[in-house]
């Protein structure tokens, strides 16, 4: 099997500043997840798609292939995740032949194991190449949110209109930005690694799951260094 491991990493991080080369527990960021995805047999390249030369550096420091920089157009606030995909898997088809499957790897979450990335392409395998995406169980229950309109409140989900027993609560995952694993025919067919066809791969670990998006969000990980 031949997957691509793709690791974005836009420079102009605003909540967090340098965030993807900030040093967390004596190394970069982004060296946590491109040293989790090394070492397995189908990932053919840790390929960093970046806008910054410093980045670029650090990632090829740490054994990533980084051929090029990241066009201006795709390294804006509103650029997505799934063009920044597409245009790193077209070129590496181009130059090196066709893919099974295209891995994204979101730098914002250092505490994925290898383990995790195995069994996510092992889902991939067992399930006929249909996408993967992790998930964790959602910290707030959508039957106990609600939205605020002016001075008045009104819950979340339609038709419930009080607080349900926890235990009574039905199972609810959110997308924890894990990994996301998916054919180059589906992404270009769907433009999404979410639909139908996704198959869950459920992350129970709460440190594991961590993704970092605010000065909070890496203060938890500082402190969960120590438990890893």
């Amino acid at each position: 099997m031949r997957i691509l491991a793709l690791v974005p990493a836009r420079g102009g991080s605003k909540r967090v500043p340098n965030k993807n080369i900030r040093e967390l527990g004596g190394k970069p960021l982004i060296n946590w997840s491109i040293e989790a995805a090394q070492g397995i047999p189908e990932i053919l390249d840790i390929l960093v798609s970046t806008d910054s030369l410093v980045i670029a550096d650090v990632a090829r420091a740490a054994g990533a292939l980084v051929p090029w920089l990241r066009p201006a157009e795709l390294s804006t606030d509103t650029a997505t995740s799934i063009v920044v995909c597409m245009h790193a898997l077209d070129w590496y088809e181009k130059e090196n032949g066709q893919l099974d499957g295209l891995l994204l790897l979101q730098p914002t979450s250092p505490f994925r194991k290898t383990q995790t990335i195995q069994a996510a392409i092992q889902l991939f395998k067992k399930y006929a190449e249909r996408p993967v995406v992790a998930f964790s169980p959602a910290e707030s229950h959508p039957m106990w949110c609600y939205r605020v309109a002016g001075d008045a409140i009104y819950p979340f989900v339609h038709g419930v209109d009080q607080p349900t027993r926890s235990q009574d609560l039905p199972p609810a995952y959110v997308v924890n930005g894990e990994v996301y694993l998916a054919t180059p025919g589906y992404l270009r067919a769907n433009s999404s690694f979410l639909g139908s066809e996704t198959v869950p791969l459920v992350i129970e670990d709460k440190r594991e799951a961590l993704d970092i998006d605010s000065d909070w969000d890496w203060l938890l990980a500082e402190n969960m260094l120590d438990r890893i």
